[in-house]
């Protein structure tokens, strides 16, 4: 419910330059959803040093939505790396997700949306299948 009034807040407060409103709210749903999409596929793949590919799979995928979909990745980006920030606080860095881990992410974030090759984070041997 949350990102649906963040959308629409958005979308009436900042305007939606050139485009409807409607195709920017199904853009950032698409985008979301391709962000979810991605995370799944990395907690099943399961593989060792595949965290960054994943993440900018899942910016790269959401960005070619359009600018709704580029808005949703980075607004869930931002998220999730800023709960790890919390989290590590309240675990007193217990998660292994420190400062530098978190901008790697971010990183790995912001090149997917621009819409660079994930494939350039791909670790050798992930399985075709992702």
């Amino acid at each position: 419910m949350k990102l649906f009034t963040s959308l629409v807040f958005c979308c009436l407060v900042l305007g939606v330059s050139s485009q409807s409103w409607f195709s920017f709210i199904g853009e950032a749903a698409q985008g979301a959803w391709d962000m979810w999409s991605s995370y799944s596929d990395m907690r099943e793949a399961n593989y060792k040093d595949s965290d960054k590919y994943f993440h900018a799979r899942g910016n790269y995928d959401a960005a070619q939505r359009g600018p709704g979909g580029v808005w949703a990745a980075e607004k869930i980006s931002n998220a999730r790396e800023n709960s790890q920030r919390v989290t590590d606080l309240l675990k007193h860095g217990d998660s292994g997700h420190g400062v530098e881990d978190s901008r790697a992410d971010q990183f790995a974030n912001e090149y997917g949306r621009s819409g660079k090759d994930p494939n350039d984070f791909r670790p050798a041997g992930l399985p075709d299948k992702y």
